[in-house]
């Protein structure tokens, strides 16, 4: 299996779209997530992350320039129980909503598609992260079109069981810029956590995202023991 630094992945693409890592800390005690999102129109680098008690939402940075606020502003960031919620979409509060009805992550997502932003069809990357007996354990999902044929879904969960210390996966929407944007292909990319603070690690991968592309950024670590956290956001917009 090919193992990545975060620099070298990030690196490798101007345009990532809008990407979800989840992992475990070097140490072992911590669950680690972090979302950002990029931009290519006025519209989309037009946001700025917002934290909201323990969920975290978009926000249009200036307001009159919001043209239109489908597929830009939603939760990507929420937290049923012992379980955190990250997606790229509105299918976060799908996901918390039939959760809290006893649904499972994947059940729920069988109710969602890709995004109806055609041509680009932007696949919903979703992640889950549950604390369970002083363990952790995450999931993964992308439901995006087959082929570009918006007439077929196709969607893959992975499942990552006590996952390996110092090791984190990553997804993201689209395999770089295009016109359409060709979609994110294969199993969620392997990579290397290293034994860093949260401000350490927000600023490397801020660091490495593409400069012009990118717009805001989420962090967070939770003690897999006590289920306390620390977040860092950062927006381009300031």
């Amino acid at each position: 299996m090919k193992v990545s630094t975060i620099a070298n992945e990030l690196n490798s693409l101007a345009y990532h779209g809008r990407g979800i890592i989840i992992g475990k800390s070097a140490d072992g005690t911590k669950a680690v997530t972090a979302y950002f999102i990029m931009g290519r129109s006025g519209n989309s680098r037009n946001r700025v992350f917002v934290a909201e008690g323990d969920a975290m939402r978009t926000k249009a940075y200036d307001e009159s320039k919001m043209i239109d606020p489908h597929l830009i502003i939603y939760y990507p960031v929420r937290v049923l129980g012992n379980k955190t919620i990250v997606t790229n979409g509105d299918q976060t509060d799908t996901i918390y909503d039939l959760m809290d009805k006893q649904m499972t992550f994947e059940q729920a997502l069988r109710t969602r598609e890709f995004e109806d932003d055609a041509p680009n069809f932007t696949p919903r990357i979703s992640g889950i992260i549950r604390r369970e007996k002083d363990d952790m354990n995450f999931a993964m999902s992308i439901l995006k079109s087959a082929e570009g044929d918006d007439r077929s879904c196709e969607r893959f969960t992975y499942a990552y069981s006590n996952p390996i210390a110092g090791r984190a996966k990553f997804i993201h929407t689209y395999n770089g810029d295009g016109n359409p944007l060709p979609s994110f292909e294969g199993e969620p990319k392997t990579l290397e956590l290293p034994n860093v603070d949260i401000d350490a690690l927000t600023d490397l991968i801020w660091t490495n995202l593409n400069e012009d592309n990118k717009v805001s950024l989420f962090v967070r670590y939770i003690d897999i023991a006590t289920g306390e956290t620390e977040t860092r956001i950062v927006n381009k917009n300031i």
